[in-house]
C-alpha cells in the first residue's frame, strides 16, 4: 500500500505543556514504511508474524532492558503497523506530572517517548536490515518517518484501548491500514479513541 500523504499526514497535535519525560501512560502507534505489510499477515483473524514482524515484537518487549524507567502493556504486531501502550516511570497514567522539563527543538530528551520510540525503531531496522540485506543486497526502510502518540488519562480510556489493542485482528477487514477493509466501517472504528487528541511526530 503506498503512502498517500493527503491521505495519511496528520498534523501534530502534542499537548502543549506536558514533559514526555514524565511519569505517565502512552498508547503509540508506529506504521511501516509506506504502509507495506513488513510484518506478516492476518489469516483466520489471527496475526502471522514474518521474520521482521518477529524482530519488532521482541525488540518491543525488550526496551525496559534499554531503559529501566519504562514498562510495556499490551501491544500488537499487525501486518503494517504496531500498536502498544509505554509506561513511563510507573504510577497511575491519569497523574502525570506536567512540564518538569523540556525537549529542545529536534533532541529529544534522555529516557523520554520519542527517545524510547526512536532507538526501538533504529533497533528493528537494524536486525532486520542484516538479516534481509545479507540475501538480497538491499537496505531494508522499515518504519515510515514519525510516530503517533495519545496520553492516556483515565481507567475507561485505558481498558478501551487495551480492548482495541488486543481484538486488533479481529478488526483487520474494517483496519484503515487494510487495503481491502470494509470501507463503510472504517469511521466507526476510529472513532472508538477519539483520535482527535492524537499527536504525531
Amino acid at each position: 500500500m503506498k503512502y498517500n500523504p493527503k491521505k495519511h499526514h496528520r498534523r501534530s497535535v502534542r499537548l502543549k505543556g506536558h514533559d514526555y519525560a514524565s511519569a505517565g501512560w502512552y498508547y503509540i502507534t508506529i506504521c511501516t514504511h509506506e504502509r507495506e505489510f513488513l510484518f506478516g499477515e492476518i489469516v483466520q483473524s489471527q496475526m502471522r508474524p514474518s521474520r521482521t514482524g518477529v524482530i519488532a515484537h521482541k525488540c518491543w518487549n525488550e526496551i525496559p532492558r534499554h531503559f529501566p524507567r519504562a514498562a510495556m502493556d499490551v501491544s500488537i504486531v499487525m501486518p503494517n503497523h504496531l500498536h502498544g501502550i509505554i509506561v513511563i516511570g510507573g504510577g497511575t497514567p491519569w497523574r502525570a506530572p506536567m512540564a518538569a522539563h523540556k525537549e529542545a527543538f529536534g533532541k529529544a530528551a534522555p529516557g523520554s517517548l520519542a527517545t524510547i520510540v526512536r532507538l526501538f525503531k533504529q533497533a528493528v531496522t537494524i536486525q532486520a536490515g542484516t538479516d534481509v540485506g545479507a540475501r538480497h543486497g538491499v537496505p531494508l526502510q522499515v518504519w515510515q518517518k514519525n510516530f503517533y502518540e495519545h496520553i492516556i488519562r483515565n481507567e475507561d480510556e485505558l481498558n478501551r484501548i487495551r480492548e482495541y489493542i488486543c481484538n486488533n485482528p479481529l478488526r483487520w477487514p474494517y483496519d484503515s491500514e487494510n487495503p481491502a477493509r470494509n470501507r463503510d466501517a472504517v469511521d466507526e472504528i476510529e472513532d472508538i479513541l477519539g483520535t482527535e487528541e492524537d499527536s504525531e511526530r
